[in-house]
């Protein structure tokens, strides 16, 4: 592989928040050399990328994505969404457990890190089931699944209803420092809901889903974490009452984190329309109030990732009638572009939306990705902040077409991903 300096860029390093001019030096896979402001030294035989002001960043690390290996090849397949990823320039995925057969078993974590190995073209990483079969029962076997690859522990689109096994797993991640993702919702607080309760539901005839189902699952949890002191990440919160919790928690001391799915962030409940299931989400879209104290948590650093909820779901499941159809939404190559919206609107600087979309998803992880820094793993993005285009379903990467962003004009387009310092994907130019 020959070095590659790419030069005239504008680089932004999320994990000291800096923004300017300069270059990069490749070498081997990893980052050789950071100039700000100037071209690194380079010698014969060195591949030159003139990045003409673009911004090189460090490639997008999304923690919650459905990739439908095993079980669910039709939805989606390891090949296939780790192409919308580098479209989008995520370089690194954390597949979502509840497959068929799920994630409970190193035999499953072997099976998709050969299948990865062979078929997608960034990384894939594991998070292996919280509970055997995903029942809620009895927690997994920890220990083994680490050895075996995994980064992190969970139920997918489920939340552990049960405080006691909860509990147990908490005690038990302690031992492995394991890092646990629970998908706040709270199954009998929903309930029939579909959307989120209030105003607009009830001009639907549709019935709600209250914050409260949330809430309460993540302060059970906080209260938790706080008595056994393990690591806790909530998947996704989506209202400012959860906000109030985290914050508190951190403030506590708590070894807590959250994250934010980039529909909570772009899209509120106004946007489901007449009946569009593409909007219909778990969490649901919430009011317009709510999506704008998301934003602004994240701005101030309570919340700490933004993921991509990545959830692709066939045609059959998606055209039937709201209450009916399926949740989920295709998020992974359209993340970026939505979340610079709120770049555009001066509502977050744009490092520190990298951070969320890089640096602090590794260092949740372990990794040493994520960062604009000399040994750090060659897994980059050039970006045209400015490009203008529109979202075309057909068009997207993945094998579904549910995507709620369909016909947006959205502002952001990935021209070049690395993952290891090789492009492994390069788009239109201008």
């Amino acid at each position: 592989m020959l070095d590659i300096a790419i030069v005239n860029a504008r680089l932004v390093d999320p994990v000291a928040g800096r923004e300017a001019q300069g270059s990069v030096l490749l070498r081997d896979g990893r980052i050789a050399s950071v100039e700000w402001g100037a071209a690194p030294a380079t010698s014969e035989g060195v591949r030159r990328i003139d990045a003409r002001g673009l911004v090189l960043a460090p490639g997008l690390i999304d923690l919650r994505a459905f990739l439908g290996e095993p079980g669910a090849e039709f939805r989606e397949t390891l090949g296939s969404g780790s192409q919308a990823a580098a479209a989008g320039g995520v370089t690194t995925i954390v597949c979502r457990p509840d497959t068929d057969p799920p994630i409970d078993d190193p035999a499953i974590i072997d099976f998709l890190k050969r299948r990865a190995r062979d078929k997608a073209i960034v990384n894939v990483l594991p998070c292996a089931a919280l509970t055997k079969g995903l029942h809620g029962k009895e927690i997994t076997e920890f220990g083994l699944l680490l050895e075996a690859g995994a980064v992190a522990f969970g139920d997918g689109a489920k939340g552990l209803r049960n405080p006691q096994v909860m509990r147990r797993a908490m005690i038990y991640a302690l031992n492995f420092d394991a890092l646990i993702m629970n998908h706040v919702e709270d199954p009998d607080l929903r309930g029939s809901g579909v959307m989120n309760e209030g105003e607009f539901a009830s001009r639907k005839g549709l019935p709600g889903i209250p914050a409260e189902a949330e809430t309460v699952m993540l302060e059970r949890d906080l209260r938790l974490a706080r008595a056994t002191g393990a690591r806790y990440h909530a998947a996704m919160i989506s209202c400012s009452d959860s906000v109030e919790l985290i914050r508190r928690a951190k403030q506590d001391g708590l070894r807590v984190t959250c994250g934010v799915s980039i529909n909570s962030l772009t899209l509120n409940e106004n946007d489901v329309g007449d009946y569009r299931t593409f909007c219909k989400v778990s969490p649901p879209l919430r009011t317009e109030d709510e999506r704008l104290a998301m934003v602004a948590a994240l701005a101030e650093g309570v919340i700490d990732v933004v993921v991509s909820d990545h959830d692709p779901q066939d045609v059959e499941t998606k055209r039937q009638p709201f209450a009916e159809s399926a949740d989920g939404a295709l998020g992974i190559e359209t993340m970026l572009p939505a979340a610079l919206r709120m770049v555009q609107s001066g509502q977050i600087e744009l490092p520190r939306l990298i951070a969320a979309l890089s640096a602090r998803p590794a260092e949740l992880l372990g990794l040493s990705a994520g960062a604009l820094s000399p040994g750090a793993p060659a897994d980059l993005i050039l970006l045209d902040p400015d490009a203008p285009f529109v979202v075309d379903k057909t068009k997207l990467k993945s094998r579904a077409k549910n995507s709620p962003f369909d016909e947006a004009r959205l502002q952001g387009i990935v021209q070049t991903t690395f993952v290891g310092g090789r492009a492994v994907y390069e788009g239109q130019v201008g």
